[in-house]
């Protein structure tokens, strides 16, 4: 890995192409509503316990054409200019991405690792240490929801909201400003508005997100926006990826994301000529097309990500910018600038996920010299891991969490009541694991993409089963797809919470009618998306193989001849309910799939798209989102939970074994 020095970096940002031709202007008009071509400047009032002394949105349509004019109303308050030419400032941003809702990870055996009171601490002392020319600011690169067991709090349906953990906990934190990231849609608009207004005390920004019916642009979220401090003006815009996010939804059928390059592209120079140095918040992934970084064991679909966005508009500007990126869980620039991460001008960096690490950015800036005297230093701040079964004269002790490492008043003040509100559900005996030798977690991490995996068959078993309970009646066949499934099973009580660690995705159930020959040309299908023999060896199993391999139901039953390729690979053999699917091509079936796999899967591409994760040869994927669909609405983890609490134990005769319904040739 290349590094670069302070004043390397600075030199690379030098001599970039000119600004446009017609730079856009600012102005005042008694009718500010905004025109094609305009964003509306509004003042807006910041977090209380962030860093802005002065905020102001800027509302509007970014998609359809570039920006040319920015306006305000008359009278209105508007950033000033108010540093003399040279003057210089320290601006140090604080960051995280995809959080999760790892707040605090909970154990009953290590003890409870307090990540954001961790970073709290961590953010109040730079604060309360800034010298008069520093400023300290703190963002989430998105995902802030989906995860961790306080996703619970959310709930489903307004009813059952009690908090929006996420926003709740980086409020109190002192967040400045956020980015929508794709996984906060995954409870849909109408819960993720609720925990807006009720929660978040910042603005939420996406430049590329539009048409939902329940989340408002300009109201519930911006474009952009312009932060005022010690009297240097910061841009922000925020970018969402639109790869990933849960577009389509029944509930929720205009949501839309368009292109993050196209947006960033009409926005850039208008947010720009407005600031004094541009922060791109982008929800998008490091990389481009297809990319392996952060939790991708294989190539992951990125689409329009951060190298096209910095290519995009690195050379439009004149002023300092930086790129604090998410989605992909990459940790960047962990030992200082990485030339890799200079793309076009601009600094892209990125903080892992889950809490991992606290991004740490410092740029010095001289106002009105643009990215002549532009200096800047990046580093990531590890977050302790708590285990207080490790003693004191361990050589590992002092590299844990203790007292002392993170907020205490934070923890007691803002999570520790969410936590109690949690505890009766989420420590709910629902059964017991007679035997974990089949379904551990390292057992189940090495079965879930090569081939059948006794967690997954009593998955798939158990919600056929349950599905005796639904509306719509009972289902012939079952699926689920292997990265939804993120740990096993430990052998003694289960609780509500370890259970939600097995699949911690948001998916409903939704079932499909298909013929024996739709799920002839699904397993084909799927044939081709099994990690071969020849790549096990070089992956990383823990990682996400993002290729959208299903696990099936025990009537579904057929054997993978992997051939010479992927694209030679097939399903052979094949029985449905012990019938070979040559008789029953045209019988029709109900087949219960996750929302994730009937959505598209996305970037694992069950629709129509080339199977990606890292397979050769461009290969269609089959296409499921056309199938007659009845959305039930249940939620595929609390059915599974219902049928648990029934049975009472989870064992190779509740059906967590192998009994041979998926073989792998050779």
């Amino acid at each position: 890995m290349t590094k670069i020095s302070r004043r390397q970096f600075m030199a690379s940002s030098a001599g970039l192409a000119a600004a446009a031709a017609v730079s856009p202007i600012f102005v005042t008009r008694a009718n500010a509503t905004p025109g094609p071509g305009e964003l509306q400047m509004v003042a807006a009032t910041p977090n209380p316990k962030g860093m802005f002394e002065r905020l102001f949105l800027l509302k509007g349509d970014a998609l359809s054409q570039p920006i040319t004019t920015i306006v305000s109303q008359e009278g209105a308050p508007v950033p000033d200019r108010m540093l003399d030419a040279g003057t210089r400032r320290v601006l140090r941003m604080m960051h995280f991405n995809d959080m999760h809702n790892h707040m605090t990870d909970l154990h009953g055996k290590k003890g409870d690792t307090h990540r954001m009171a961790q970073m709290v601490k961590k953010v109040k002392e730079a604060r309360a240490a800034a010298a008069e020319n520093e400023i300290v600011l703190f963002l989430s690169a998105g995902d802030d929801h989906t995860g961790s067991v306080f996703d619970e709090l959310l709930g489903w349906s307004p009813e059952e909201f009690v908090a929006d953990a996420g926003y709740r906990a980086a409020s109190a934190a002192g967040v400045d400003l956020a980015v929508l990231g794709n996984h906060e849609f995954d409870r849909g608009g109408e819960m993720l508005k609720i925990g807006i207004d009720k929660d978040a005390k910042f603005p939420l920004l996406s430049a590329n997100i539009h048409g939902s019916a329940f989340m408002t642009r300009d109201e519930d979220y911006v474009a952009a926006a312009v932060g005022e401090v010690k009297g240097l003006r910061i841009g922000f815009i925020g970018l969402t990826t639109a790869v990933d996010t849960r577009v389509g939804i029944e509930t929720d059928p205009t949501l839309a994301v368009s292109s993050p390059v196209l947006a960033a592209s009409n926005v850039y120079k208008a947010v720009e000529a407005v600031s004094d140095v541009v922060v791109v918040l982008s929800h998008c992934g490091y990389g481009r097309d297809m990319h392996v970084s952060g939790k991708a064991a294989t190539a992951r679909k990125i689409g329009e990500g951060d190298f096209a966005i910095a290519e995009a508009i690195g050379a439009m500007g004149s002023k300092p910018c930086v790129l604090i990126g998410g989605h992909s869980h990459t940790t960047l620039n962990k030992d200082g600038i990485d030339a890799d991460n200079m793309v076009n001008g601009l600094l892209l960096t990125q903080a892992s996920a889950n809490g991992q690490f606290l991004g740490d950015i410092a740029m010095s800036i001289a106002a009105g010299q643009g990215r002549e005297a532009w200096f800047s230093n990046v580093n990531l701040h590890d977050i302790k891991k708590r285990d207080d079964r490790v003693s004191a004269d361990d050589e590992k002790y002092a590299a844990l969490e203790h007292e002392g490492d993170y907020d205490a008043t934070f923890e007691a003040e803002v999570m520790a009541p969410m936590i109690a509100a949690l505890d009766e559900k989420m420590t709910e005996v629902i059964g017991e694991v007679d035997d974990d030798s089949l379904i551990s977690s390292e057992r189940t991490v090495a079965d879930r993409y090569v081939g059948e995996a006794a967690l997954a068959n009593f998955m798939n078993d158990t919600l056929v089963r349950q599905s005796a309970t639904f509306p719509s009646g009972q289902v012939d066949f079952s699926l689920f797809n292997a990265t939804g499934l993120s740990n096993g099973l430990d052998k003694g009580p289960l609780t509500f919470r370890e259970w939600f660690d097995v699949m911690p995705y948001a998916d409903l159930v939704d079932v499909a009618t298909v013929t024996g020959a739709q799920i002839r040309d699904i397993l084909n299908s799927n044939a081709k998306r099994l990690l071969r023999a020849e790549e096990i060896a070089g992956t990383d199993l823990g990682g996400f193989v993002s290729r959208g391999f299903l696990h099936f139901s025990s009537g579904i039953r057929y054997r993978i001849v992997p051939g010479a390729s992927a694209a030679e690979a097939k399903a052979v053999d094949i029985t449905l309910n012990g019938i070979p699917v040559e008789e029953v091509l045209d019988k029709a079936y109900t087949l219960a799939f996750n929302t994730y796999i009937s959505l598209g899967a996305f970037g694992e591409t069950w629709n129509g798209a080339p199977i990606g994760g890292g397979v050769k040869g461009e290969i269609t994927s089959v296409d499921v989102r056309g199938l007659p669909w009845n959305h039930t609405g249940l939620v595929y983890r609390n059915e599974l939970i219902a049928a648990i609490r029934a049975m009472g134990s989870i064992s190779e005769a509740t059906g967590a074994k192998l009994d041979g319904r998926v073989t792998v040739e050779g």
